[in-house]
């Protein structure tokens, strides 16, 4: 069975869904850390705090915005296959949600070098994850649907773009807490860092598999 022009393994299935997961105990991470949500999940969390959507919910409808910016970026090239990404991200929500419960059994983080540890766990989780998904090929999650667009628009590293929109990403649920909440909300020192050092993780868990395998994953594959 083929899909994307390539044939449907087992292997690849798992990689997608298992990274997908990974992503969404990153997020979870980030959330229990109390430094701020990471990226990825910054305007969902903010939609939590402002109109009290619940968090699979809020994810669902981030990622449907997300879809029609990718449309609009890729105009003439944007697959049908990407309108899946809309359902995606029910999986992706619910999986957000299944992880953030699962947090219940993980010693809140109370004191800093803790809060600080479950930050830097977050970050490699969430990279890890887009390591193992992206490449498959199959549905991006939409958030890195846009970046890949924005990476193929621009002729740039998927990497560097994942940098830059992670910045826009927190930026935007900055304004939406301060402006709705006059406090900082969903951002913290741990989104900061996520949107700083996710995408850098990524570039170097890509090389470091290079190293080893000697093989180059394409992180642009759409």
């Amino acid at each position: 069975m083929q899909f994307s022009g390539e044939e449907l393994t087992l292997r690849r299935v798992f990689n997608y869904v298992f990274g997908l997961y990974l992503i969404t105990l990153g997020v979870a991470f980030s959330i229990k850390s109390g430094l701020g949500s990471a990226p990825v999940s910054s305007i969902p969390y903010a939609m939590n705090l402002i109109w009290a959507v619940e968090i699979g919910i809020a994810t669902f409808i981030f990622h449907a915005i997300l879809v029609a910016m990718e449309l609009a970026l890729l105009r003439g090239d944007f697959k049908r296959k990407h309108f899946l990404q809309v359902f995606v991200g029910v999986l992706f929500g619910a999986f957000t949600s299944f992880s953030v419960a699962l947090m219940y059994f993980i010693p809140p983080a109370d004191n800093l070098i803790w809060a600080f540890v479950m930050t830097v766990l977050s970050i490699f989780l969430i990279a890890l994850g887009l390591f193992f998904y992206v490449p498959t090929n199959l549905i991006p999650l939409s958030v890195e649907g846009v970046t890949q667009a924005i990476a193929i628009v621009t002729d740039k590293p998927f990497p560097t773009i994942k940098v830059y929109f992670d910045i826009c990403v927190v930026s935007t649920a900055l304004i939406l807490s301060y402006g709705f909440l006059g406090q900082f909300g969903s951002v913290g020192i741990g989104t900061i860092l996520g949107a700083l050092f996710i995408g850098t993780t990524v570039r170097y868990i890509h090389k470091i598999y290079g190293h080893f395998t000697g093989e180059d994953v394409d992180l642009k594959k759409m």
